[in-house]
């Protein structure tokens, strides 16, 4: 079919097989090239949802240690470092 869009060549090695069968279980009835696509979305959700789980741990991290260590610091030191810095 004609398109414009780039197209992608994959070879059906033991990984995408295995990747595919798999695929085949929870999407029974789909060729192969469909199960492909629905990989790829399937991969794309769950890389999207492990960067938010990340962000929420990080920000959860700085949650837990805001303000923990307010004393170590005297007043003024973080404009005693600034000083040096160029403008």
């Amino acid at each position: 079919m004609p398109t414009i869009r780039p197209r992608h060549q994959v070879t059906e090695t033991p990984e995408v097989a295995h990747a595919l069968d798999l695929a085949a279980r929870r999407w029974p009835n789909e060729p192969r090239s469909k199960l492909l696509v629905r990989l790829v979305q399937a991969g794309s959700n769950a890389l999207k949802e492990g960067r938010m789980e990340e962000a929420h741990h990080r920000l959860a991290a700085i949650d837990a240690t805001s303000g923990k260590y307010a004393d170590v610091f005297a007043d003024g030191y973080l404009a005693g470092l600034r000083q040096d810095w160029p403008e």
